[in-house]
């Protein structure tokens, strides 16, 4: 059975175009896959912490953690057991200041482990994660396009596709819903594009 991971991380709720995109996502590869099995985590309703001093050194083999210390471990774990099972993950991400949000900033910190995800040999680091499939729903307020004034601003997708490329990912693919926040008639158009293209996504 294929496995699904689907990963929100907007702090508004049902006003999000990154959730509407993801979910959407989400329904279109149930449909060209019916027997899929889907895992979901809020990443703004169930925030990790912040990767700290104290986790590295825990998983340096450190002197036995403390209970606030294991139960973040152990979160950690989870997220990195829920992405090692997945064969596809649906991932929203919308910009925050030109970049992604902290609270997904604080599950990509769990997730690129090395020795888990990437290693490194003679030749450089090695990404372990060449299996998976991550389709990503992208939504700014503005235009960051290739060519746009504020193109040199872009920290999201650029960093997305430098994070997977790097743990080895290539089935990699972006939903994009741009300039969100220049007007109603914008946002529309916007939404209605990316919909769109999510109905041309092929099966899991």
């Amino acid at each position: 059975m294929k496995k699904l991971l689907h990963i929100d991380s907007s702090v508004l709720g049902p006003h999000s175009v990154s959730r509407q995109l993801s979910a959407a996502i989400v329904d279109r590869l149930c449909q060209t896959t019916p027997d899929i099995q889907i895992t979901y985590r809020d990443l703004s309703a169930t925030p990790l912490t912040h990767l700290s001093g104290a986790d590295l050194a825990a998983a340096q083999g450190a002197a036995s953690p403390d209970a606030a210390l294991a139960q973040e471990l152990a979160a950690g774990q989870s997220v990195m057991d829920e992405f090692l099972a997945a064969d596809t993950v649906v991932l929203g991400a919308p910009m925050y200041n030109f970049t992604l949000p902290s609270q997904l900033k604080a599950w990509i910190d769990r997730i690129v482990v090395a020795g888990k995800t990437f290693k490194y040999d003679a030749q450089g680091p090695k990404g372990l994660a060449g299996d998976k499939r991550v389709v990503v729903a992208i939504s700014r307020g503005g235009f960051y396009g290739p060519g746009t004034p504020a193109a040199a601003l872009e920290h999201l997708e650029s960093y997305l596709r430098g994070i997977f490329g790097f743990i080895g990912v290539t089935k990699l693919e972006f939903i994009f819903a741009d300039g969100i926040q220049a007007g109603h008639e914008h946002r529309e158009k916007a939404l209605s594009s990316a919909l769109q293209a999510v109905t041309s996504l092929h099966a899991a």
